[in-house]
């Protein structure tokens, strides 16, 4: 049995941060340069009582909505984050009972970045194809901007908060609907994207809140996110390729056989120079970051939402979706919208 996608519904806080607001704040910032260069001119903040769960809530429920019979029939939970509401319990349980879905349904969470919905996909469709579920509920979730210094502009211009849900079914069709998937992970490249106080290797302190100034100028503590973007660049720009090659080859496939590349929405400037790499058409390429940034475990899927509502991803349009980033890791699918 295989699997397929069903419907995804997204969320977006209220608060509308735009690069005006920014350079009222830092008049002394490139702010033109950078937003001219990531594509981003705005993004939407959590208010500070809004949790990451809770934005994965809003939803799930918008998607509820459409399939109701769904309460009933959702055999697991997936929650996808890397902005827990606690540390103990999993979110996934939380969440399990605000949506109302049955006590049968089991429940979990994972902790991956950027790369995560498509790891996502993964996990349910091994559950799926397996037999062990005939539905499941994907939810991916991040609130970056709790992360964020308001002095760091390496990544203040870049991360927004979101949240999106997927629903994920079997599929007797004998054409697949989901798949093949490569993945890969690189743990040498961690500290180039990380929050380094808050857990139990370094827990939050008086001395881990101090502020610094790096060498370009940026003020972050060790309780804030930091991000080594050329690193980061030069990471995407070696495995992206590969990755999408080697997914093309055991799907045996080319990249003309291929209606939309759903990259994660890290910034412009990086998914145009991705498809030069793999001479994918400008054409062919997703783009959905202006006015939300990166979303990280949420932006492949506010990407397809998105492209969907506008009617440019239509039923038998063939997309390539391709995660990469913190951890390092990376991972891709293929995707048949139906």
């Amino acid at each position: 049995m295989g699997s397929r996608i069903l419907g995804i519904a997204t969320y977006l806080p209220e608060h509308r941060e735009t690069i005006e607001d920014i350079r009222k704040e830092h008049p002394e910032w490139p702010i033109d340069k950078i937003a001219n260069k990531t594509g981003i001119v705005a993004r939407r903040l959590a208010a500070p009582d809004e949790t990451a769960g809770d934005m994965g809530y809003q939803a799930a429920s918008r998607l509820l909505e459409r399939f109701p019979e769904a309460r009933q029939q959702v055999d697991y939970l997936i929650y996808c984050s890397q902005s827990p509401d606690h540390l103990i319990p999993s979110t996934a349980c939380v969440l399990q009972h605000r949506l109302g879905l049955a006590k049968s349904c089991g429940a979990f969470d994972f902790q991956l970045g950027c790369s995560g919905y498509v790891y996502g996909l993964q996990l349910a469709h091994a559950l799926l194809s397996s037999g062990q579920a005939r539905m499941i509920l994907l939810v991916t979730s991040d609130t970056y901007s709790k992360y964020i210094h308001p002095g760091d502009r390496t990544v203040r211009m870049l991360f927004g908060d979101g949240a999106a849900a997927t629903l994920v079914a079997e599929d007797p069709n004998e054409q697949p609907a989901l798949g093949p998937f490569v993945v890969g992970t690189d743990g040498e490249g961690a500290p180039n994207l990380i929050v380094p106080a808050g857990g139990f290797r370094l827990p939050r302190s008086d001395q881990t809140a101090a502020e610094y100034v790096d060498s370009a100028g940026c003020v972050r503590t060790q309780d804030n996110l930091y991000m080594d973007g050329q690193a980061v660049f030069s990471f995407a720009i070696s495995q992206v390729p590969p990755l999408v090659s080697a997914t093309l080859d055991r799907a045996g496939l080319t990249v003309d056989d291929i209606d939309w590349f759903v990259y994660h929405q890290a910034n412009r400037f990086m998914l145009e120079n991705l498809a030069m790499c793999s001479r994918i058409p400008a054409e062919k390429m997703v783009y959905y970051m202006d006015e939300v940034g990166n979303t990280v475990s949420s932006s492949i899927p506010m990407a397809i939402a998105h492209y969907v509502e506008q009617g440019k991803i239509l039923p038998g349009h063939r997309l390539l979706l391709v995660g990469f980033g913190v951890g390092y890791s990376w991972g891709a699918c293929l995707v048949q919208w139906r």
